[in-house]
C-alpha cells in the first residue's frame, strides 16, 4: 500500500489572480504556503483536513466533474458571510434526505463547491458501540 503523508487538490484557474482573490478573500481560506512569483504564482490553502492549491494556467475551466465538498460547523453563518462579499450562491442551505445540510456555490471558473454542515443527530457523527 502506499504510504501517503499528505495530499491536495490542484486546479489550473483560467485566471489565477480572479481565483485566488475568490478562495482567499471570499471564501476566506487560510494559506498554507505560497510560491513563485507573479501573477501566475501558486498558493496552498487549508480545507480543513486537506489542501487546495491554485498553481498555473489553464485556458480552459476545470473538468465540470471536479468538485469541491467543504465541511463547516454553522451553513447558516457561511450562507449570510458569503453573500455579503458577494459570492454567488447556487443554492442556498437546505436539508437533504440523507440528513446533511447543503448549500451550493461555483469558484470563478464553474467549479462547484458544496458546503456541508453535519447535523449533532446525523451518523457521520458517531459509531454506534464505539
Amino acid at each position: 500500500m502506499v504510504h501517503v503523508l499528505s495530499s491536495r487538490t490542484l486546479l489550473r484557474p483560467t485566471d489565477p489572480e480572479r481565483s485566488r482573490t475568490f478562495y482567499g478573500e471570499q471564501l476566506g481560506l487560510a494559506v498554507y504556503r505560497e510560491f513563485g512569483t507573479g501573477p501566475d504564482r501558486g498558493v496552498v490553502y487549508f480545507l480543513g483536513g486537506g489542501f487546495l492549491e491554485l498553481s498555473g494556467r489553464s485556458r480552459t475551466p476545470p473538468d465540470p466533474a471536479v468538485r469541491l465538498w467543504l465541511q463547516v460547523p454553522d451553513l447558516a453563518a457561511a450562507h449570510e458571510e458569503l453573500r455579503a462579499k458577494g459570492v454567488g450562491i447556487v443554492r442556498p442551505p437546505v436539508k437533504e434526505p440523507w440528513g446533511l445540510v447543503e448549500m451550493w456555490t461555483e469558484d470563478p471558473d464553474g467549479t462547484p463547491i458544496v458546503l456541508v454542515e453535519v447535523p449533532a443527530d446525523h451518523p457521520i457523527r458517531y459509531r454506534p458501540g464505539i
